[in-house]
């Protein structure tokens, strides 16, 4: 009897040990992924957004990340940096950099961060504010009265309220911000209480949209070229199969490499975003899982390999690449508050850091309404706008473009789409917690929202969609 206790004893012990070895092994990879997100998320919303961290910290971190009972955070005003600690034993640092936002501390130190060197001006991105006096998309003037140009102001505004309703109180929507643009005129726009139009606020996965325009203005300069095979160094041995994928593949997320988009620690997604110092090349070190163009998988390492290749294609004429995106993009189309903030090495992140004011936003969408011109301005190369609404092969419902989500629906079932209420030619940058940035030609309009939706279903973006366009004359 007593061999038999000794025996369950040991076998007992050495199942703790192992149970213990693998959730400290666990902890050790996942909490720091919490950490890092709240650092970085705080930082970004206090320095960029100028919000108060505790309310963020509340309404937007609490209800997604599961250590927020467990975490302590703290903003230093004055060195602009943010810490998050969980568990005694985890710490993550991010931070903040005039005209470049938010870094996490990932594999790197303050120090090494602080002496990268974005500007060829430290002042230049900064452009002086949008006149008081001149209407919306020039300067800084409130809506104009939608009944002047044909609409039902009645229903856009009923379209308006519904956006910030809250018909289920236990998961809220948490609308932020909605801007309605029709017919290249701002009519229509509506803040919750501490946010409002001067107010950048981050567009995650919208950012990618970004990434698209910068690679469309390089094909326009001669220095990209989509369909032959795209620049990355980690690529260039001739036995290496990933040797053969084309720019145009990483856009539209059919180059076959490995990601896993899942935003659950120990996930690629996660790894890339919280504890990568280079998400480039993090990416780019993953293997061919199938062939170029048979398989449609969306990947956030994707745009920031192809935000690696806009960098060093600007590179070739501008020292400072950051001067690059601010002259031929942002400041061509008056979006002064915008930014994207880099990784570690201080390459932007074209899959999700990019931050703008709603209304700067909106200007972001009004240039892809225009075909990509402002102003009588071609800013994108002709027939770009169609190329990244050209569906994606591989793309079940039609769903995806070039960095860009569609409205076109399953080949031969155009009722099989995203947003059944919505027109086919509708495309849409879209990100985390119902970001959105909605273009609807056939329509004249351009609709932007942005909230921190963390139930996804409590947010409708077909309803949003349909109520608009019913206060559209015609």
């Amino acid at each position: 009897m007593k061999r038999w206790l000794k025996i369950f004893l040991v076998s007992a012990a050495l199942v703790l040990a192992g149970f213990l070895t693998v959730t400290g092994w666990y902890l050790s990879r996942a909490i720091p992924i919490g950490t890092g997100y709240v650092a970085k998320y705080l930082c970004t919303s206090t320095f960029i957004s100028q919000r108060e961290p505790d309310a963020v910290f509340e309404e937007d971190v609490r209800p997604v990340n599961p250590l927020a009972k467990v975490m302590k955070w703290e903003v230093d005003r004055k060195g602009k940096v943010v810490t998050a600690k969980a568990l005694w034993f985890f710490t993550s640092r991010a931070i903040y950099r005039k005209g470049c936002g938010c870094t996490l501390l990932a594999k790197t130190d303050e120090a090494s961060l602080r002496r990268q060197d974005f500007f060829a001006f430290p002042k230049a991105y900064q452009k002086p504010a949008h006149p008081a006096d001149a209407p919306w998309p020039d300067g800084a003037q409130g809506p104009v009265d939608p009944a002047s140009l044909g609409m039902d102001t009645e229903k856009l505004q009923q379209a308006v309220a519904a956006a910030f309703a809250e018909p289920s109180p236990d998961r809220p929507r948490r609308t932020h911000a909605v801007v309605v643009v029709y017919d290249g005129h701002l009519v229509a726009e509506h803040y919750a209480p501490g946010f409002g139009p001067g107010m950048p606020l981050p567009g995650w996965s919208m950012t990618k949209s970004i990434t698209n325009a910068l690679v469309g203005i390089l094909v326009k300069q001669g220095k990209l070229d989509i369909h032959t095979p795209a620049p990355v160094a980690q690529w260039q041995k001739a036995d290496d199969p990933r040797h053969a994928i084309t720019l145009d593949q990483l856009l539209r997320m059919s180059s076959g490499l490995q990601f896993d988009e899942v935003y659950d620690p120990l996930y690629d997604a996660t790894d890339m975003l919280y504890g990568a110092y280079d998400f480039a090349a993090f990416a780019a070190g993953k293997k061919l899982e199938t062939k170029p163009d048979s398989k449609w998988s969306y990947s956030s390492g994707t745009a920031n390999i192809v935000a690696r290749i806009v960098r060093n294609a600007a590179e070739k004429t501008d020292d400072h690449y950051y001067d690059f995106i601010r002259r031929e993009l942002f400041d061509k189309i008056g979006m002064t508050r915008a930014l994207i903030e880099p990784d570690g090495s201080g390459t932007f992140v074209g899959s999700s850091y990019g931050a703008a004011t709603p209304r700067d936003w909106a200007r972001f969408g009004l240039l892809y309404l225009n075909d990509g011109v402002w102003k009588d301005e071609r800013i994108l190369p002709e027939g770009w706008v169609k190329y990244t609404a050209t569906p994606t092969p591989g793309a079940p419902k039609g769903e995806y473009g070039a960095h860009f989500w569609l409205n076109a629906g399953a080949p031969g079932h155009p009722e099989n789409r995203p947003w059944p209420d919505a027109p086919r030619d509708t495309i849409a940058a879209q990100g985390y917690q119902g970001q959105r940035v909605i273009i609807i030609p056939s329509k004249k309009l351009v609709l932007v929202r942005f909230g921190a939706t963390s139930h996804r279903p409590s947010w409708d973006t077909n309803a949003f969609i349909r109520d608009v366009i019913r206060a559209v004359p015609g």
